[in-house]
């Protein structure tokens, strides 16, 4: 970095050197930190900057070169003392730094010193640890000094790094200061060229604004002139008009007679319909009639239908409990089942009524869709042509009767009638009915407001069709904005004339002048600042002052005026003021500075204007003239912009018809005698009219505009449906002044060139390009118009027109149609030229290069003659290159050829252009398959294969198979037949082994046109090593359930020729070789009803085995998901056809009542309900993957194929594939080698006939499932089986096991035909597994196999309590308290329970002999299961409820309640819950005590039995709890043993429990207690803690009592002490307590 210093110096100081001239900086040569690299940068910049400067030769261009480098320059500087002032932060901030490192030096170096004086005084003291501690932090401080020291050294050195880049730096600054001088100069100099040049701008603005004020006036002036032409114009229309009013008046008398007729018409046809709804209002009211005494009928019916539910519900309750089954619960799931069955049932219903809406939806679209084709081929008017050719005609009659200006409500109509001319137009096929409806409601209001000054209306078009009221319009318009802008000159000037007389003079205006008159801002842009001069001079003849007032409120906010007074001014003297404008909006301002002066007050008008843009084109109408067809001109239109504002633009083609073109655009078949009087005099006026748009295009208003384009379309709708309705073709031909001579053409001819749209910027032109290219001969207009992006430019309309001139010679056919043709076949056709010229002409046909190989003309070239035609012929041969050779004419996957063809004609232009059109197709047939293996094949057997023959052309072709070998047969026809286009035929090949040997042959197909198709052919004739003893097995016609079984052998045979071995060469090996063992498998078809056993095996040589065949037949579930969705399909008719006659008769009904006018519009919106989607729509029918077996739609089709079933024959043919040989010792693991050629087939015919017996409950399943039963339950259902014969059935059942769970109730009985027989079926289990059985039903005919299924539940249920002790602690006597135990089931089924009491239980033992059996034991701490009870014989606990169920999943709540009636400590129960299986579920021990008081002490040794008397006293036994007792205290012992042991002595330590019960009947809610001749105690060694305190209800306190024994304790000596303790609750009781210490030696 240090030698890259130097060279940024160097060039730094070659850039000043040029820019300064004192070249002060030349003489030393300083090298900058790396800081100040950038200054290299800037010395490149300032060179190129200088260079440029040098270079330029304008003065504006040094000028700007000037500017931009002062602004560098002045960047630049800017930086470089922002780096100055940085270098000095860094310097002092390092300084600083060095200063603290001093700091810091110098208090370590006076630690250390001290710390010096402190060892010396420590070793005097010969104290070493103090030495050592001392030395050690001396060594820390020493390390510390020399951190220091470096440190200081290293900020040291920066420092002085730091202050020297600064010097460095404050002598660059130093060499730079005349630069910055300089610098300073220059903005100076450029602030003062900024105001000379916003001064020049402010005169250059001011000529500007003199010479658009000079256009203005011209423009004006040039308006007045043609306002005066059009005005000329339009008088001679209003006499042209005067005179065809005098014509219409011969018309008026027939139509008010037409009108009188139609009135009459209505009015019998109001009197129809009113006899009609009068009809129909009889048949309402004989209908209700019938409908009350139907349902009177019904409600009697229901009430019978109720009585009988009830009665058979009462007796089936009845049934059940003799039975021995809940009634209640069995009748619960009946009405479950069967409210499930009934939502089932609402289900479908309303998915079939869905499914028949959305059929008669269809169908009523359907006969829309026809009706509307019908009526579109009708040739005649739309709705719309008739509307909108109605309402004009009205309007041209009203106008010329009465020619003054629409009413308001008129214009109302006009506007709504073309509201609804651009609503019709995308649905008025579709809308008729209100069409009709918005026309009699504007006739009704147009009769209403016309009817006293006109006539009638005509039925025909006159000469006045044309509008003539827009050119009156336009002037009316030009007259009051002319107005408007004199009377916004007068206001405005108003407040400024004054008249003043001084001396005799009077001075008519303002007193002050301005320069400029206006104050003009244009063309702003929000977020500048404006500034401009103004001079006021005084014109006055006095000498006058003037002063600023305000700025008016509409431009205060936005503009500043610095005025300072001037004092008296002389008459010529001026001031200066300067007027500041600061925009914040885009919007134009308008507005006043107000002065006052001597004379009067006086204002200077201020204008704000934003950017704008003025976009013009030179020429709105364009006439290319008269050109041949086939030619090419082009025409430009310049787009100018001269306004400040940029937009964009865009030619449209669709959206802008200018009225005068509107009318010419006639249809092209127009026939001579189609009237043209509409379009003929437009036709006239359009370059007049053109010519008077294109002056008057920048002053028209917008919405005037809007209205003539509104007012033309609906012009040429009207003359449009003039011209094809043919009920006015007669009327409007009766005006013949004029006739079109030629046919306008489509506007394709006509086309834009490569700009159809940019941006057109300020002050701008644009050329734009338009192309004539006739192709058709006639007249071609094109109306386009520009459209800009600037909403506030109004788009511009433009008309092409020109006309095109047909060629002497063309093709009669244009289009040759060849049809379908076959690739490299032969095709000819004929093209004829037809010649209209006068004299011959030369012809010459030409033929695109990619399709010479093809298609071929004879003769090339040729003449035809005058007035004459020409015939060459056409040859193609579609060859297979041609999708190569022609691929842009060629679509090689629909096979279509396009091929334009061109006739050159000598001397013409425009070349004869015809179209050759085919679609070319193959002629191949292809086999699915190119090579057929038959495989190996038995000579004792016949082999068939399937091959599929498809036709590739788009032409039927025959075919047929020629020279079949004769161990081949081809089928069907013998090979022979026809395929049509597309079509593809199996063909099956039979091929017959003869001998055993490899066949290879070859079939050959030949087509209709000689084409050969050859299939290869391939097989192996063997002879198998086993034999089935019947290769064809008969079944028995069988019943669909039932079966049959066919026994048969399979052989070995003892001799083995092995074919397989060598098919080819058979002579060549052995016939008679070894004889091997043989493995064999049948392979069954896969969803077939038969099924082998054993289906594989291993046969020695000579062995045979037995093969049991039996066939099963079923229904198939494809056949029975097509059965079910037929049914559904059928159901889903049913209710098409029922919804189909209920909208006809809805239909009938509105039709009957429906009426005209707005009874008629009503009608048909009520009409059109019945085509709501949420009303007519059908359910869907369900696909058949959707309907699942088991479902009631399965079962149903189900039993219905079963009871319709007739009869079925089916075959198979099973194929038994042989091993090659037996498998060895080694490999008996491995599968063996199976050869395809060694396979034998069994043909089975298998007839299956119709089941007599059929299971018709159990959702028609031969599957009676139990599902879960908890274990020791037992469980009945019901199978019912229905005889579906002709004969009667006896029916005997199989043995079911003797030991198993399954077990048949009832007997069995004979059915007839078409009856029912009930079986009443048990399942009882007695573990927790799976049980399975099956029961058959035997009977004449067949046997019906039933499955019988079900499982065993252990129940599992849980108890929240596990058992043990359940204690309902203290109660007051005569209250109670409750607890909860939950059972919870987890198993899947229901299980009972019950709870047993031991109090209540039968086993109970009387008499008391459990208490005496106590107070005979040995006295103890237990307590007997039954304890205390009640006196009044109740039991104290009782349990709710005692019995039930638990549902699967759910828990139990069983609560046990304590109640006794008198005190005592003593109340206990056993409770014990069972399941029904008689297994204990817990037991529990309950347990309670009871008080008088709310108050109790609990603890202390035993001193009463824990029993009662036997005998009941008057007053309840002595306990130690009892607040009964007599006398003044309650006795209590309280024993304390102290052990020890190994010379420790462990405190005795015991507990007492003080009670408070909760209850809401004692007033006293908490409870106290406190111990007396407490000192005594602690003299003995007893400690008490707490002595007193109190107890909050329903709580207990503990009360330690510690015992250690004290000084002078003599060993086995027994301390004894009586303390009171008292406890208060709602009463006192004092208990005497007995502490009795002792110490134990044999301790733990």
């Amino acid at each position: 970095m240090g030698r890259d210093r130097p060279g940024v110096s160097s060039d730094r100081r070659g850039h000043l050197e040029d820019t300064d001239d004192d070249g002060s900086l030349e003489d030393e040569e300083l090298s900058l930190p790396p800081d100040f690299e950038w200054l290299e940068e800037l010395s490149e910049g300032d060179d190129v900057d200088g260079d440029l400067a040098v270079a330029a030769d304008s003065v504006e261009k040094r000028t700007y070169a000037e500017t931009a480098r002062m602004f560098k320059l002045r960047r630049n500087l800017d930086q470089l003392d922002c780096f100055h002032r940085q270098k000095e932060h860094d310097v002092q901030k390092a300084r600083e730094k060095l200063r603290i490192c001093r700091e810091n030096i110098e208090s370590l170096l006076e630690q250390r010193e001290n710390l010096e004086r402190e060892i010396e005084q420590q070793k005097a003291a010969n104290n070493s640890v103090a030495v050592f501690r001392m030395r050690a932090q001396h060594k820390l401080l020493c390390k510390q000094l020399h951190t220091e020291e470096e440190l200081e050294g290293h900020v040291n050195t920066e420092l002085k790094q730091q202050e020297l880049e600064l010097s460095e730096l404050e002598v660059e600054l130093g060499k730079f200061s005349p630069l910055r001088q300089e610098v300073q100069r220059e903005e100076k100099l450029f602030q003062v060229r900024k105001a000379q040049k916003a001064a020049t701008r402010l005169q250059q603005e001011r000529k500007v604004s003199q010479n658009r004020q000079l256009m203005m006036k011209h423009l004006r002036d040039k308006q007045l002139t043609m306002l005066k032409e059009e005005e000329t114009e339009r008088q001679k229309n209003i006499d042209e008009a005067q005179r065809s009013r005098k014509i219409t008046a011969k018309f008026l008398k027939q139509t008010i007679k037409w009108m009188q007729q139609q009135q009459a018409e209505k009015e019998r046809q109001n009197r129809e319909v009113m006899e009609k709804r009068t009809q129909a209002v009889k048949s309402l009211k004989s209908n209700i009639a019938a409908t009350q005494e139907s349902l009177q009928i019904q409600q009697s019916r229901a009430k019978a239908n109720a009585q009988k539910k009830e009665q058979q519900q009462k007796q089936l309750r009845e049934s059940l409990q003799a039975q021995g089954i809940n009634s209640f619960r069995h009748m619960y799931q009946q009405k479950q089942q069967e409210e499930m069955k009934q939502k089932q049932e609402e289900f479908e219903e309303s998915q079939k009524s869905k499914k028949l809406e959305i059929v008669a939806k269809l169908l009523q679209e359907e006969q829309l869709l026809k009706s509307r084709r019908s009526q579109a081929l009708l040739p005649k008017p739309s709705a719309t042509d008739r509307f909108l050719s109605l309402q004009k005609a009205r309007e041209k009659l009203l106008f010329y009767l009465d020619p003054i200006p629409p009413t308001p409500s008129e214009e109302r109509t006009i506007v709504r009638l073309r509201e609804f001319t651009d609503s019709s137009s995308a649905s008025a096929s579709s809308d008729l009915e209100d069409l009709q409806e918005m026309e009699d409601t504007l006739q009704q209001e147009v009769d209403q407001q016309s009817l006293a000054d006109s006539l009638a209306e005509p039925e025909f078009s006159g000469l006045w069709d044309q509008n003539c009221k827009m050119p009156l319009g336009e002037k009316t318009t030009l007259m009051q904005t002319d107005a408007k802008q004199k009377e916004a000159n007068v206001v405005t000037e108003k407040p400024n004339t004054t008249a003043k007389k001084v001396h005799l003079k009077e001075k008519k205006g303002p007193a002050f002048i301005s320069k400029p008159d206006v104050i003009l801002f244009k063309d702003y842009e929000v977020g500048k600042t404006y500034k401009k001069k103004v001079v006021l001079t005084n014109i006055s003849y006095t000498v006058n002052h003037c002063k600023l007032l305000r700025v008016c409120s509409q431009i205060k906010d936005f503009i500043t005026v610095n005025f300072e007074p001037p004092g008296s001014l002389s008459t010529g003297m001026s001031c200066e003021l300067q007027v500041i404008f600061q925009p914040m909006i885009n919007e134009d301002l308008e507005g006043q500075i107000q002065f006052a002066s001597a004379v009067g007050p006086f204002s200077v008008p201020v204008r704000c204007t934003t950017k704008k843009c003025n976009v013009k084109v030179d020429s709105l109408y364009i006439d290319f003239g008269s050109h041949v067809v086939g030619q090419t001109i082009s025409r430009t239109i310049t787009l100018t912009n001269k306004g400040a504002l940029a937009t964009l633009f865009s030619l449209d083609t669709s959206t802008c018809l200018s009225p005068e073109t509107s009318h010419v655009q006639m249809p092209s078949r127009l026939s001579a005698n189609t009237c043209p009087e509409t379009s003929s005099p437009n036709t006239t006026s359009n370059n007049h009219t053109s010519s008077a748009t294109m002056e008057a295009e920048e002053i028209q208003p917008k919405q005037q505009s809007e209205e003539l384009s509104e007012a033309s379309q609906t012009e040429q709708l009207v003359s449009e449906a003039s011209v094809t309705s043919p009920e006015d073709k007669p009327q409007d031909c009766l005006s013949t002044d004029t006739q079109i001579d030629q046919t306008p053409s489509d506007c394709s001819d006509i086309q834009l060139g490569n700009v159809r749209d940019g941006e057109i910027g300020p002050f701008e032109s644009i050329k734009l390009e338009i192309i004539f290219t006739p192709t058709i001969p006639g007249e071609s207009k094109l109306d386009f118009c520009i459209k800009f992006s600037d909403t506030r430019c109004k788009p511009i309309p433009i008309q092409v027109k020109g006309v095109a001139v047909s060629i002497p010679v063309w093709v009669v056919q244009p289009n040759i149609d060849l049809k379908i043709c076959m690739f490299d076949r032969l095709y000819q056709d004929t093209v004829t030229i037809q010649s209209r010229a006068s004299t011959a002409l030369k012809l010459t046909f030409k033929v695109c290069p990619e399709m010479r190989k093809h298609i071929e003309i004879l003769p090339k070239s040729g003449f035809i003659q005058a007035q004459s035609s020409f015939n060459a012929q056409l040859k193609f041969i579609p060859r297979h290159s041609l999708s190569n050779d022609a691929k842009e004419l060629f679509d090689s996957d629909t096979g279509v050829l396009e091929v334009p063809m061109t006739v050159q004609v000598a001397g013409q232009v425009q070349p004869v252009h015809f179209t050759v059109h085919a679609v070319i197709t193959s002629s191949d047939l292809q086999f699915d398959q190119t090579k057929v293996d038959f495989g190996f094949c038995s000579i004792h057997e016949s082999v068939r294969s399937t091959v599929r023959l498809t036709n590739l052309s788009m032409l039927p072709q025959e075919f047929g198979f020629m020279n079949v070998p004769e161990f081949v047969e081809v089928q069907p026809n013998d090979g022979f037949g026809t395929l049509l286009p597309q079509e593809t035929l199996e063909i099956d090949l039979i091929f017959s082994a003869k001998v055993t040997k490899e066949y290879q042959f070859q079939l050959t197909c030949k087509s209709g046109i000689n084409r050969d198709f050859l299939l290869s052919c391939r097989a192996v004739g063997v002879c198998p090593p086993l034999k089935l003893s019947h290769s064809v097995v008969q079944f028995g016609a069988t019943a669909v359930g039932d079966c049959s079984t066919a026994l048969l052998y399979l052989s070995h045979h003892k001799t083995d020729r092995n074919q397989s071995k060598q098919p080819a060469a058979p002579a060549v090996k052995d016939p008679a070789v070894s004889v091997v063992p043989r493995w064999f498998s049948f392979a069954p078809p896969e969803d077939a009803d038969i099924s082998i056993c054993p289906s594989a095996g291993h046969l020695l040589p000579g062995e045979r085995c037995v093969v049991q065949v039996t066939f099963r037949p079923r229904l198939r579930d494809q056949d029975i998901k097509e059965e079910a969705m037929r049914r559904l399909q059928r159901a889903k008719l049913l209710q098409e056809a029922e919804l189909k006659r209920n909208i006809q008769a809805k239909q009938e009904a509105i039709r009957v009542e429906s009426s005209k006018g707005k009874r008629t519009s009503a009608s048909s919106k009520d009409n059109k309900k019945p085509d709501d989607p949420n009303t007519d729509k059908l359910p869907e029918s369900p696909d058949a993957a959707d309907i699942q077996p088991g479902s009631e739609q399965y079962e149903e089709a189900k039993a219905f194929l079963l009871s319709s079933f007739s009869q079925c024959y089916r075959e198979y043919t099973v194929p038994c594939i042989v091993s090659d040989g037996d498998l060895t010792k080694e490999d008996k693991h491995l599968q063996p080698a199976w050869s395809h050629f060694n396979t034998v087939y069994l043909k089975l015919r298998c007839p299956a006939v119709q089941p007599p017996l059929m299971v018709i409950s159990n959702n028609r399943q031969n599957v009676m499932d139990f599902h879960q039963v908890a274990v020791g339950n037992k469980v009945i259902k019901e199978l019912t089986v229905q005889n579906i014969s002709k004969e009667y059935l006896k029916l005997r059942s199989s043995a079911l096991d003797i030991q198993g769970h399954f077990s048949l109730v009832n007997a069995l009985r004979s059915i007839r035909p078409g009856g029912t027989h009930t079986l009443l079926l048990a399942f009882s289990p007695t573990q927790g597994k799976k049980y399975c059985d099956k029961l058959q039903l035997h009977s004449q005919i067949m046997t019906l196999e039933v499955t019988l299924c079900g499982e065993g539940i252990e129940p599992a249920v849980t108890s929240s309590h596990s058992g043990g002790l359940l204690d309902f602690g203290w109660v007051l006597e005569k209250e109670s308290t409750s607890q909860v135990v939950t059972l919870q089931n987890s198993s899947l089924v229901a299980v009972g329970f019950s709870v047993l009491l031991a109090s209540v239980s039968p086993s109970k033992l009387q008499g008391g002999v459990d208490k005496v059996a106590v107070l005979l034991d040995r006295y103890t701490d237990s307590q007997p299961t039954v304890g205390t009870q009640n006196y009044n014989g109740q039991s104290v606990f009782s349990v709710v409820p005692a019995d039930g169920s638990i549902a699967p999943g759910q828990s139990q709540n069983i609560t046990v309640t304590f109640l006794p009636d008198h005190p005592s400590a003593y109340y206990s129960d056993k409770l014990t819950i069972e399941l029904t299986n008689k297994t204990t579920l817990c037991a529990m021990d309950l347990k309670g005590a009871a008080s008088s008081h709310n108050t109790y002490l609990l603890g202390g040794d035993p001193l009463t039995v824990p029993i009662e008397s036997l005998l009941i006293t008057s007053h309840p036994p002595l306990t130690v709890e009892s607040e009964e007792m007599e006398g003044p205290s309650i006795p209590l012992l309280l024993t304390l043993r102290a052990s020890y042991s190994a010379g420790v002595l462990t405190p005795a330590v015991r507990e007492l429990q003080v009670g408070c019960i909760r209850s809401a009947q004692t007033s006293k809610k908490n409870g106290e207690f406190s111990w007396d001749n407490v000192a005594s105690l602690q003299q003995l060694g007893f400690s008490v803690e707490p002595t007193k305190g109190s107890v909050e209800a329903g709580t207990r306190h503990t009360i330690t009592i510690t015992w250690v024994p004290h000084q002078g304790y003599k060993p086995h000596e027994v301390v004894q002490m009586c303390v009171p303790l008292t406890v208060k609750g709602d009463e006192m009781h004092v208990y005497k307590v007995t502490l009795m210490a002792l110490v134990s030696m044999t301790a733990g």
